[in-house]
């Protein structure tokens, strides 16, 4: 079971982005297998080009193609987050998606906890150890 269903995509850029860092052996391959790749509209990509410089080409189109189809922006970037904000556009993390697998009994607690362990010890800068305190 997706926890989106069909609703999640990535855009051009953004899926563009993913495979440079595929290639580079930063990313696992396939870890987007299966995500839509969207088609903005003219309107979302002259949004996306007057937004924030300091984002990435994948950053600015993802905040454009969420804010014109009401949709939520996933990202890490504090500063993607920030402007998607500024905009009205939801935003979540991986914090925030792995605490929705727990509430939608995807994954278990433990199982939660420890899938962030291996992250960070793979390299991502999580602001917690665990989920616990997310789930009271």
């Amino acid at each position: 079971m997706r926890l989106w269903g069909e609703a999640v995509c990535t855009t051009p850029a953004a899926f563009a982005e993913y495979e440079a860092g595929v290639a580079s052996g930063l990313l696992p391959k396939g870890a987007w297998a299966g995500l839509s790749v969207l088609t903005l509209s003219d309107e979302e990509t002259v949004f996306a080009a007057e937004l924030s410089s300091r984002l990435g080409a994948g950053e600015r189109t993802c905040i454009s193609a969420a804010r014109h189809r009401q949709g939520i922006l996933v990202s890490d970037d504090l500063d993607a987050r920030k402007v998607a904000q500024q905009h009205g556009v939801a935003t979540t993390g991986t914090i925030g998606i792995l605490v929705l697998w727990v509430q939608h009994d995807l994954l278990s607690r433990d199982e939660v906890n420890a899938l962030l362990m291996d992250l960070i010890a793979a390299g991502y800068r999580a602001p917690i150890d665990n989920v616990d305190s997310l789930l009271e």
